[in-house]
């Protein structure tokens, strides 16, 4: 390609709404252009990068077995109906009529529709396994979208689904496309981890992120550098405490807090570590009756260790929790006759049912609320004071320093940035939605599935968070927009110049390298800084004194200088540079 003939539009400043530096960096860079909040233009330097990202991919996938297919943008809800999604999934989910005013969705994933092309063309077990995938847009309506294509409302994402006889196929097609992801993020060039994750709404028993790793992650990963664990902070699991619990060694004793409602300030007040106190956390569940009105609420108490933080999805794992929602104020005052910020489990109001973290399980003497304002207990122990706890469960999130669950060391954390995610779905939707095959038995039988994404659109935005400088972005060579730039200074008034920059371009597009030849006569200056701010990989200078010297220069986007390369031998520096 030659630039005078592509659209280069880049920009020095970058827009006001741009918050990340992958937002401002693709819009200078001219990769993207908003169209509307979370909608964006794919300008043709953009679209370059995406569809590299897409070329790995298909190759993968293909490798791995998996058959391309496309599932329409617009999808029928009676699909969505049918597995209840269509009401589940809330207002991410976009619903449109269309003139008959027929009920249709645009499609945020797929599962309905490629489970209902399973169940009308995989009759037999002889037909297992499948794969079938797609690279296809997306749309998510997202309330606030944000960071240009990290988090947009329209995006192109690589989604795929297995299908199987029994669990243990489906396990063997899970590690295949697990495999086949790896292989993709090494591609990528990209520095990566595979972290254990929650599945969330789309459902399955066994998922795992792939995340990029990034200071600007939205995301944190908790991993150990001894072994292989690696799992996402909603995830991630420590060692549980060694006991046995210490004995009582304090008498229990309410002290006076005043002003202090927290277990920082307590701890402070007190001159103890904040270890030592417990936060009370209280929630609230409830059943419903068939006109859908709240007919009972169970209040929870959950103690928490002070310097500890509640996990959601772990507390939503306990049985009984799976649908809980933060207590009221006047639900808390009904059952604790005290507004939070002294909370306890002691003389209690209403009786709650107590759920304890298994850290705060083995404390001895804890600072808890007294449920009066401005009061405080301290030594309180369990066995003693209360009852010993009917519920222990792992609460919390994870801090680094935690023991690492393998027993292989210690817990660290850092962010990431997710951009694939493979689940083990089961039989979710093939249950849901009756979609059967005769197994070996000549019995029907329900699909094990599996589930396997990645944020295509959302990829190259993360590589630019991983890898960026002052000057703009850093791509690797396989997804970067050009992987060469021949930049020739005064081709306009020199035929030395000129000839020497179109040779070199010509040789470089026979050996089927991505090369760009910028012929618009930019000052060097302007048109060094495009090219960095672009951010391709190789830059080839070419000037009349240093062609009169037998001298072009070749510069990397990492380096900080320029290496002199003679003319005869440019070409093969390259070629070894880019391992051809």
């Amino acid at each position: 390609m030659k630039a005078s003939q592509f659209l280069i539009s880049t920009l020095k400043e970058a827009p006001a709404d741009a918050e990340v530096v992958s937002h401002k960096l693709m819009t200078r860079a001219g990769m993207i252009k908003k169209l509307g909040a979370g909608i964006y233009n794919y300008m043709p330097m953009g679209l370059r990068v995406i569809r590299k990202v897409e070329a790995i991919v298909r190759e993968e996938m293909n490798r791995a077995g998996a058959i391309e297919v496309t599932m329409p943008v617009v999808q029928p809800a009676e699909l969505w109906q049918e597995t209840g999604r269509f009401d589940k999934m809330g207002p991410e989910l976009l619903r449109i009529q269309d003139r008959h005013e027929r009920d249709f969705v645009i499609q945020p994933t797929s599962e309905e529709v490629v489970t209902d092309i399973a169940r009308q063309e995989f009759k037999s077990y002889k037909q297992l396994p499948k794969n079938l995938y797609q690279i296809q847009t997306k749309f998510r309506d997202e309330r606030r979208p944000r960071f240009g294509l990290m988090r947009g409302r329209e995006f192109i994402m690589k989604d795929a689904y297995s299908f199987d006889k029994d669990r243990d196929a489906a396990q063997i097609s899970y590690q295949a496309m697990r495999e086949a992801y790896k292989r993709i993020f090494d591609r990528f060039g990209l520095q990566y981890r595979a972290v254990r994750a929650d599945s969330g709404a789309i459902g399955g028993d066994l998922s795992e992120e792939f995340q990029v790793i990034a200071s600007t992650g939205e995301d944190a990963i908790v991993y150990c550098p001894n072994s292989d664990y690696a799992a996402n902070i909603e995830k991630a699991e420590s060692l549980p405490p060694a006991g046995p619990r210490p004995a009582p060694a304090q008498a229990m004793a309410k002290v006076a807090t005043p002003g202090n409602s927290t277990c920082e300030s307590v701890a402070q007040q007190l001159g103890l570590p904040l270890a030592q106190t417990v936060k009370s956390l209280v929630l609230a569940t409830d059943e419903t009756d068939e006109a859908g009105q709240v007919a009972k609420t169970q209040v929870w108490l959950l103690l928490l260790r002070g310097d500890h933080e509640m996990n959601e999805i772990k507390v939503g794992k306990v049985e009984g929790l799976a649908n809980f929602r933060f207590a009221t104020v006047a639900e808390i005052e009904e059952h604790f006759g005290c507004q939070p910020g002294y909370l306890g489990p002691i003389h209690l109001k209403k009786p709650v049912k107590l759920v304890v973290d298994r850290e705060v399980a083995v404390m001895a003497d804890w600072v808890c609320g007294a449920n009066e304002v401005d009061f405080h207990i301290t030594g309180v122990n369990f066995g003693r004071d209360l009852p010993e706890p009917e519920i222990v469960a792992d609460l919390r999130n994870v801090v680094a320093g935690d023991k690492s669950p393998d027993g292989k060391g210690e817990l660290l954390i850092e962010r990431g940035i997710e951009i694939g995610h493979v689940f083990y779905l089961g039989t979710k939707y093939s249950k849901a939605m009756k979609a059967t095959f005769l197994a070996e038995n000549g019995k029907p039988t329900e699909f094990e599935m599996g589930c396997y994404g990645i944020g295509v659109t959302r990829l190259p935005a993360a590589a630019i968070e991983q890898s960026h400088d002052e000057r703009g972005i850093i791509w690797p060579d396989a997804i970067a927009p050009f992987t060469v730039v021949v930049c020739p200074i005064g081709m306009d008034r020199s035929e030395l110049v000129k000839a020497e920059a179109e040779k070199l371009y010509t040789e470089l597009l026979a050996l089927g390298v991505d090369v760009i030849l910028d012929d618009r006569g930019e000052r060097p200056g302007a048109m060094f800084a495009d090219w960095e701010l672009i951010g391709v990989p190789h830059r080839v200078v070419l000037g009349d004194r240093g062609l009169k010297e037998g001298i072009v220069e070749y510069q990397h986007r990492r380096d900080t200088e320029a290496t002199k390369l003679a003319v005869g031998e440019v070409l093969a520096y390259l070629k070894s540079r880019l391992g051809l």
